[in-house]
């Protein structure tokens, strides 16, 4: 081999190289192409994806509608039925929060799971209270009123932890309409909770002036203590009902109303400055302070109250129709007897598996 012998080859070495290098980066470019081409062709894109899964179960991507109801001792019946006609008059993904206390809170568990209310999505709470130690006056004219689950509603927040919408319903109600529109309730800025207000629906005037029952604020509040006069409130202020919420909990913690409520509750032991012979109520009467002038508005047909304030008045059947909520509020309960528009009410109503849970008619 001559001298340039090696020059040559090393050089042709070289160029060989180089040629392998361009085909092998020419090679992946061509796969890497085909491979493009054929995740376009063959395979859906990843949005497009996600809605295919959206379209095969539309809950996953729902807001959940948090709906929190008690279930007392007793009364038990009145919670199923209130659920039964939520469920069965909407197609929204609702999540009930069930409060009770520690010894109810089986009963009420095991009568969902064994009756056709075992598909519905339900968390239990327990309730402790202690939490109303000190806070509440007694006072035998209205003693189911002091239970201890009338106070739910003032604790809200650390109850309900993860969302920001919440509706608290009594459990004396059924509902007609689709709870979605409720929940869709607008709240004003800087507004906690919407009520509905108690001179709200003419339709109703005449049922509140014949069974006597109060809707303006001197109907719940002593005006005769200084307190209440130095709230500066007119006492032929509209009052409003807490029977039916629609609360933002965000506000409600920025604004530490439980604590304003416990101070009202706290001063009322002291004082007595509402009671239960006034506007039927030692759970309103708080509200109606705290809330003064700092709260929204439901649709009025959404809280169609006085139900069971006498048992025999009676809304139009027309009317009643037309209601999207129903409640019974008053003594006069549509599991017992004697009360009014029952028929509406057992519509909803599921016995109890367990049997211990009775409705009151006149043939039982």
């Amino acid at each position: 081999m001559t001298e340039n012998g090696p020059k040559i080859l090393l050089k042709s070495m070289g160029v060989f190289s180089a040629d392998l290098i361009n085909q092998i980066l020419l090679l992946l470019l061509i796969l890497t192409v085909c491979a493009i081409l054929y995740n376009k062709v063959h395979k859906v894109p990843s949005a497009l994806k996600n809605e295919a899964v959206d379209l095969e179960s539309p809950q996953e991507m729902e807001e959940e509608i948090p709906v929190v109801i008690c279930a007392a001792a007793g009364r038990m019946g009145a919670t199923v039925a209130a659920i039964s006609s939520i469920y069965s008059n909407t197609e929204a993904n609702v999540l009930f929060y069930i409060v009770g206390l520690k010894n109810t809170i089986p009963h009420i568990r095991r009568w969902i799971e064994n009756s056709k209310l075992n598909e519905i999505k339900f968390k239990t709470v327990e309730f402790n209270p202690m939490v109303l130690k000190g806070k509440i006056r007694q006072d035998a004219s209205r003693p189911e009123l002091l239970q201890p689950l009338n106070f739910v509603r003032f604790y809200l927040p650390l109850l309900i932890q993860k969302h920001e919408k919440v509706i608290y319903l009594d459990d004396d109600v059924i509902v007609q309409g689709d709870i979605q529109e409720l929940y869709d309730t607008k709240l004003a800025p800087g507004h906690a909770a919407a009520f509905s207000d108690d001179c709200d629906l003419p339709s109703t005037h005449e049922i509140v002036r014949s069974v006597g029952m109060q809707n303006t604020y001197m109907g719940f509040l002593d005006y005769r203590k200084q307190a209440i006069r130095d709230l500066g409130i007119s006492p032929s202020t509209c009052s409003f009902n807490p029977g039916v919420i629609v609360a933002n909990m965000t506000e409600w913690k920025k604004q530490r109303l439980t604590k304003q409520l416990e101070k009202w509750m706290q001063r009322n032991v002291e004082e007595n400055l509402y009671s239960s012979t006034l506007g039927g109520g030692v759970a309103t009467s708080p509200m109606l302070i705290v809330f003064h002038g700092k709260h929204s508005t439901i649709n009025p047909m959404w809280h169609i109250r006085h139900l069971g304030w006498s048992p025999d008045t009676r809304y139009s059947e027309h009317f009643l129709q037309e209601a999207k909520l129903l409640h019974w509020n008053g003594r006069y309960k549509p599991w017992d007897y004697p009360s009014v528009h029952t028929d509406l009410w057992e519509n909803w109503f599921i016995p109890d598996p367990s049997g211990k849970f009775k409705l009151t008619r006149p043939d039982s």
